[in-house]
């Protein structure tokens, strides 16, 4: 089995590099998708309380064979649940699906500066409670921008572990990744390939071909060469498998310089931007 490099998170922990996303697995699939991701050696899965699969998740890792502490789980708190009180009942749901008594990871799934009078900051320190009594060994904020990591560093004690953005070649986010290291935050990509749209540009093609590898593979190894945590999703046995292999090759330092050129700023974002994202689950 290829051997997951694991990254040092700033308070001590440690979170596996390559992970497996079940971002839009209905849940009725997600146990199976799950099962056959630890099958093939994934040990980090990212869910959040707006897939509604994290029971799926919880099922799969108890019925492996693997005792719990082997896999990292990352769930996200509800756009629904950012007042205190809600969110700390959230949190309970979120470890009874899941049907275990700590999270290895819990972020704020969107800051919603529009919403709740731009409150994130109180959320924020409902998940440092969560934090304190172990039931959240970390926690972490995702599609936070610049702006609000620098707010929320102002005007709270904890410092969060990771942010995970939408990155990715089409969209580098340069200056939000190279604030996470200046400030310890590890930076999480989510959509890695751009819904799978750099497949198929030319300059990523080509260096597949060169290395006799798939494109997503490419991409992959980019993203774990910059130091990016990254979790694609797949349902497929094969593609997940795929995904996986990715430790046994190298980019030339040309590769990684000519794929981050790819960078098209906002015309590349796939997602909504995080300043005016505002949904509420009903």
């Amino acid at each position: 089995m290829n051997t997951v490099p694991m990254i040092r998170l700033n308070d001590g922990h440690s979170i596996p590099q390559l992970g497996f996303g079940v971002f839009q697995i209905p849940s009725a699939a997600t146990e199976q998708a799950v099962g056959r991701a630890l099958d093939v050696g994934y040990r980090h899965i990212d869910t959040a309380e707006m897939y509604a699969n994290e029971r799926g998740v919880g099922r799969a890792v108890r019925a492996s064979e693997l005792d719990r502490a082997d896999v990292f789980i990352t769930s996200k708190l509800s756009n629904g649940a950012h007042r205190p009180d809600d969110a700390r009942r959230a949190f309970e749901r979120t470890l009874s699906e899941l049907g275990s008594r700590y999270v290895d990871l819990f972020l704020i799934h969107w800051p919603l500066p529009t919403l709740y009078d731009g409150d994130f900051v109180s959320t924020w320190q409902a998940l440092e409670e969560f934090h304190r009594d172990g039931r959240a060994r970390s926690i972490g904020v995702s599609n936070f921008t610049v702006e609000h990591l620098e707010r929320l560093l102002a005007e709270s004690d904890v410092v969060p572990a990771v942010n995970q953005i939408e990155l990715h070649p089409y969209l580098v986010n340069a200056e939000l990744r190279e604030y996470g290291e200046e400030h310890g935050i590890a930076t999480e990509a989510w959509s890695p390939i751009a819904q799978g749209a750099v497949l198929d540009d030319p300059v990523i093609v080509a260096i597949a071909r060169r290395l006799g590898r798939k494109p997503a593979q490419v991409v992959l190894r980019w993203h774990l060469e910059r130091g990016s945590i990254v979790f694609p999703k797949s349902t497929t046995p094969a593609r997940m498998a795929e995904n996986f292999a990715i430790f046994d090759f190298q980019l030339a330092p040309d590769d990684i310089e000519t794929i981050a050129a790819l960078d098209r700023g906002e015309d590349g974002r796939t997602g909504p931007n995080p300043d005016a994202f505002a949904h509420v689950p009903a």
